[in-house]
């Protein structure tokens, strides 16, 4: 028999990020963009990720959707197959397809593969994306629409008898979800919250609120504030090395100043009715002092639709550490371009919390 040693540093690492979720702390990671990738390579990079994430005992990989890509639930069957354990974060438009369509892809994959998926709701889009549908619903109006939505799939997937509900967007009438869902495979659901409507509709739902998040000492009040009994996490980029001089030249390497990319940004934000957008916009135009990780550069110049997080394995799990202390405990991570990025960024998990399972500070 072959025995495959893990060297200590990353076996450390692996078992500190499994410890996580018994803490009620869950990381996913991004997948790649059909539309930044050859046809040809896409497949494989998709499985590469997926199974880099599983390595690391990551949860779940979210999977975005909008006009210009892949189907996400031909992505998820990809994730699936390749994968044991890993969970399929499907971001689910409403405008593409009725909410009994999104409850029979959950209940069938469980069927056929004995997986749990979990669900990103959204409300918006990009939106010449959502002009382009015929879809011109105000912003506070569109988390009304997948509230109502994502009520009829979890009515459906709860399987509680027949699904009634009257709603201003949407009406069923005695309807099933047959096969039925397994309880241990009822999916987790996530929705956007940033705005004060996205954060109602995270109530409404018993979904997990996630938010591009400030500065943690600019969350902190805005957490007290508006989040009390709503569960809430971050989308966020992280580089980190043995130093911050390191860490920032790698940065700086992988997202440089693009002025293309920069106009591109100032012209999303202009159309864009998104409350993150605004406000990450507006707080790039105050730089931080120098020694702060947080990095608004790769969104700046339109490569990403994070911030990032950049320093020394210390400095960044401090920080982070401070995010989850406010009690954003979903982590979901942008992109990662290789096997070994992933692992650097597993180490600042690691190092953010003590051997006894508690946050560092």
């Amino acid at each position: 028999m072959t025995m495959t040693l893990i060297p200590t540093a990353k076996r450390e690492a692996a078992c500190s990020v499994d410890s996580l979720s018994n803490h009620g702390i869950h990381i996913f990671t991004t997948c790649p963009q059909s539309k930044d990738l050859d046809r040809r390579e896409y497949v494989r990079r998709i499985i590469d990720i997926t199974q880099w994430s599983e390595e690391f005992y990551c949860e779940g990989m979210l999977i975005y959707t909008d006009n210009s890509l892949v189907d996400p639930w031909l992505i998820a069957q990809i994730v699936v197959e390749n994968t044991k354990h890993l969970m399929p974060l499907v971001a689910v438009q409403p405008i593409y397809m009725h909410p009994y369509s999104v409850a029979k892809l959950v209940a069938s994959i469980a069927y056929l593969h004995d997986r749990r998926i979990a669900l990103n709701m959204l409300a918006g889009g990009f939106r010449n994306d959502l002009i382009a549908l015929g879809d011109t619903t105000e912003h506070d109006d569109r988390y009304l629409r997948t509230t109502e939505y994502t009520q009829i799939i979890r009515r459906l997937l709860e399987g509680d008898g027949a699904t009634e509900l009257t709603g201003k967007y949407y009406s069923v009438t005695n309807l099933k979800m047959t096969p039925p869902l397994a309880p241990e495979l009822f999916p987790e659901i996530l929705i956007s919250g940033s705005s004060a409507a996205g954060m109602a509709a995270a109530k409404a739902i018993g979904a997990t609120a996630i938010r591009y998040p400030q500065p943690a000492k600019f969350e902190a009040a805005e957490r007290d504030a508006i989040a009390t009994g709503i569960k809430c996490g971050v989308l966020v980029g992280i580089i980190a090395r043995e130093n911050d001089e390191e860490a920032w030249r790698i940065a700086h390497e992988r997202f440089p100043e693009d002025r293309r990319g920069q106009l591109a940004h100032q012209v999303a934000m202009k159309v864009s009715d998104s409350v993150w957008h605004k406000r990450l916009s507006e707080l790039g135009q105050h730089p931080l002092p120098e020694d702060n990780p947080y990095w608004l550069g790769p969104m700046q110049n339109y490569k990403t639709f994070c911030p990032y997080i950049v320093g020394s394995y210390s400095h960044v799990a401090t920080q982070l550490a401070r995010y989850i202390s406010l009690g954003f405990r979903t982590v979901i991570l942008d992109i990662p371009p290789s096997r070994d990025e992933l692992a650097h960024t597993m180490e600042v998990f690691r190092r953010a919390m003590k051997p006894d399972g508690q946050l560092s500070r």
